[in-house]
């Protein structure tokens, strides 16, 4: 942000804000908040930038780098506290000092925690829920440079409501996140052909506490992703089974480790791709991707990026893709410097045949319209967004044509 331009992590997304104000306190956000309010102009706040879509863009540009860092540790009730600038990297050491682990992580640890649960950030497991769901509490500032104290036990509705707001509700200056204990993992990844992924897909999904996979509709593919060894209709595919800390690795065959479980999640990926990624009913799971293979397949070059499979747990935010709703999570790509809306919106046609529910963070094609019909609390969501942000403070043209 050198030349006052914010850009986002893939330069997909890019706005020069009138203002970039950095913070070095919840009294700054607070001061900041209500200045904006009073102005009648529009403020938010950045994570890492690591969201395809134009959530960020803003007339005020809030910085709160200072705000990041663990802030206490109860092992007890297994909780942390923590700025919402602490990147998900952040948490590994010291909650495993403490004999604690977050629950579940995806293939990134470098975003800020308050945007990964605002955008329900997730991992993938049968039985493991987003980043959002372990949303235990919350200290933010609303609208009016309010401060507002939460916590699960004394006001639910505005939890569930705050887990995966897209910051909508306010400026988190403290989160509470629910851990678990420590744990390692036993990590395998295997080059298999899809419809042998898919002969042991449930029972799969059953054995190992992560699944996922990278299906290839090329053989150029695989490099995209640093995934060398794939040849077409191949599957990378991603299989972690929990085991005790401190297991012994021995001598694992080729493709297998264990070690802490923040250090078996992280991947690395080249900023080369921008992303869609959707949420659908994971009964349907078989016929949502033979079908996905089919318009990939057709649509080639354009598709040539792997398709990304994961599975997330259901949760109680109202917001949440995955609300009362076990989920596949499909994840496609588009090449930057090509024109790949076509592509994307035919992939988005068949995602709405199943209810496909939008990652936040990711590129989509919702309307107000579409959001209502997908989530069953949208309207109470947005009476939330009035009673904490009366005034559209932290509205900017994208959220306002979803979420006025």
């Amino acid at each position: 942000m050198d030349d006052g331009t914010w850009t986002n992590w893939v330069g997909n997304q890019s706005f020069s804000p009138r203002e970039i104000v950095g913070v070095d306190s919840e009294t700054d956000v607070q001061r900041e908040v209500a200045r904006a309010s009073s102005s009648g102009h529009s403020i938010r706040t950045v994570g890492t930038g690591h969201s395809f879509t134009p959530i960020v863009e803003t007339d005020v540009l809030l910085d709160t780098s200072p705000l990041r860092g663990i802030i206490e540790v109860d092992p007890r009730q297994l909780t942390v506290k923590a700025g919402p600038k602490t990147t998900i990297a952040d948490f590994g050491d010291p909650l495993w000092e403490q004999g604690l682990a977050l629950a579940n992580q995806g293939d990134i640890d470098t975003q800020a925690i308050a945007g990964a649960i605002a955008t329900a950030t997730h991992g993938s497991g049968l039985k493991q829920p987003n980043f959002s769901a372990a949303l235990e509490g919350a200290r933010f500032v609303d609208g009016l440079g309010n401060l507002v104290e939460i916590t699960r036990d004394s006001d639910p509705d505005v939890l569930h409501a705050l887990q995966a707001s897209i910051g909508l509700l306010g400026i988190m200056t403290e989160v509470t996140l629910k851990v678990v204990p420590a744990y390692d993992l036993h990590a395998r990844i295997d080059i298999m052909k899809y419809d042998e992924v898919m002969e042991r897909f449930e029972s799969d999904l059953e054995e190992y506490r992560h699944f996922g996979l990278f299906w290839m509709p090329t053989e150029a593919s695989a490099t995209l992703y640093n995934l060398h060894d794939a040849d077409a209709d191949d599957c990378v595919v991603k299989r972690y089974r929990e085991v005790e800390p401190g297991t012994s690795a021995g001598d694992l065959p080729e493709g297998e480790r264990i070690d802490r479980s923040y250090r078996i999640y992280p991947m690395v990926y080249d900023p080369n791709f921008h992303e869609v990624e959707y949420f659908l009913p994971i009964e349907q799971t078989r016929e949502i991707l033979d079908g996905m293979r089919k318009l990939m397949l057709d649509w080639l070059p354009l598709s040539v990026y792997p398709l990304e499979i994961r599975v997330v747990a259901a949760d109680d935010a109202w917001l949440s893709p995955n609300y009362q709703r076990d989920n596949l999570v499909v994840s496609i790509s588009g090449e930057p410097g090509t024109d790949y809306w076509p592509y994307l919106r035919a992939c988005d046609e068949l995602f709405a045949e199943y209810g496909g529910r939008p990652h936040w963070g990711k590129i989509h094609f919702m309307t107000s319209e579409r959001i209502a019909a997908l989530f069953p609390r949208y309207q109470n969501f947005l009476e939330m967004r009035r009673r904490f942000d009366p005034n559209g403070t932290f509205l900017n043209q994208h959220l306002r044509s979803l979420f006025q």
